[in-house]
């Protein structure tokens, strides 16, 4: 019945694109063939390797509707619904439009959305992570799945306030998720963050806070937060990005999860079809007895067969200290303390 009445509301804002135009259908599908070592422990404790067909390579395939309608004077009223879909099982990968479902205004003054949102945070940091957040493989929105945490920034808040504005060369944006609890604080979310662009030159920094909800034994609170420092030069063919990330998760009772990522890399243009990406990613790991701290390394080559369509082949290779499990993934768990992947796709955009 979910699915019916899912592709049901899709059907019916297809035939409102198809009415009025100024709503858009929008998408990309993306698909690759790749092996992959230590997936599963089915092979033992070392793993096995495992050649599969993947949904979201470089980006995660989706659909999704905009549009906006002229209010005069500048104003227009705008709106967006997204979904994520798993191409290679053709199944949605997320509750119907979860990626995002806004309504809002635009005008001289900035924009300002209501809804389910990517967070500021998640806006001003992807353009300093030479791998675009990509799901194969990135670890800019969030590390190594293994261990006791992610180390990553909140990708999207639900109960969503969220303005963006640019003064000259300053950008600036800020979220507010609503926790909806039985106080103001409880589960409240924030985020905030500034870009400045001069020439080739740019720089990001951002902050979020999540609140926790109160313990049910002691009524404690804890908190997730993290903030990012990035530069980036971008001149010609050529483009070299670096950042930071430092994550502290409190944990009422226990000891404060803590982690710093690094990472850089670039992006180089050879031709104007063919582009190499290149990377490193450290997680510095600040708690327990021996520290994990994984690195991964991922090198892409992307070709572009016109300008929706790529081919792409990308390469990557994890490891972690004193034998601790490393995932190439932040959505994957590692059965070994490296693993590495090589895979070939293509992704057209709509």
């Amino acid at each position: 019945m979910k699915r019916n009445l899912a592709w049901g509301l899709a059907a019916l804002a297809c035939g409102s694109a198809a009415a009025q135009s100024n709503v858009n259908v929008y998408g990309l599908v993306d698909m690759n063939l790749g092996i992959i070592d230590k997936l599963s422990d089915n092979a033992g404790a070392a793993g096995g390797n495992t050649v599969r067909v993947n949904s979201g390579g470089m980006n995660t395939s989706r659909l999704g509707f905009t549009g906006s309608e002229d209010l005069g004077g500048g104003l227009k009223a705008l709106f967006q619904l997204e979904m994520g879909i798993a191409a290679d099982t053709g199944v949605a990968d997320t509750p119907l439009f979860k990626r995002q479902a806004t309504v809002g205004l635009e005008g001289r003054y900035g924009t300002l959305l209501l809804g389910r949102a990517f967070t500021t945070v998640y806006d001003f940091v992807l353009p300093y992570d030479p791998m675009g957040y990509a799901p194969q493989y990135s670890w800019a929105p969030a590390g190594s799945a293994t261990g006791a945490s992610k180390y990553g920034m909140t990708f999207a808040f639900d109960n969503l306030v969220k303005y963006a504005g640019k003064t000259g060369n300053l950008s600036y944006g800020a979220s507010y998720g609503a926790g909806e609890g039985s106080s103001g604080g409880d589960g409240a979310k924030g985020a905030v963050a500034v870009n400045y662009a001069a020439g080739p030159w740019s720089a990001v920094a951002t902050y979020e806070r999540i609140n926790g909800l109160p313990d049910a034994a002691t009524g404690a609170r804890g908190a997730t937060t993290a903030w990012h420092l990035g530069a980036m030069y971008s001149e010609g063919k050529l483009k070299l990005q670096a950042a930071m990330r430092d994550f502290r998760q409190e944990v009422p009772g226990s000891p404060d999860l803590r982690g710093t990522l690094y990472w850089a890399g670039s992006n180089y243009k050879v031709t104007p079809a063919v582009t190499l990406a290149g990377v490193v990613y450290y997680q510095d790991v600040r708690h327990g007895a021996q520290e994990a701290d994984p690195v991964m390394v991922v090198g892409r080559v992307r070709y572009a067969l016109s300008r929706r369509t790529d081919l792409y082949v990308t390469a990557a290779y994890a490891k972690a200290k004193h034998g601790a499990l490393a995932g190439l993934a932040r959505d994957e768990a590692g059965y070994g303390n490296r693993q590495k992947s090589v895979l070939a796709g293509i992704q057209h955009r709509f």
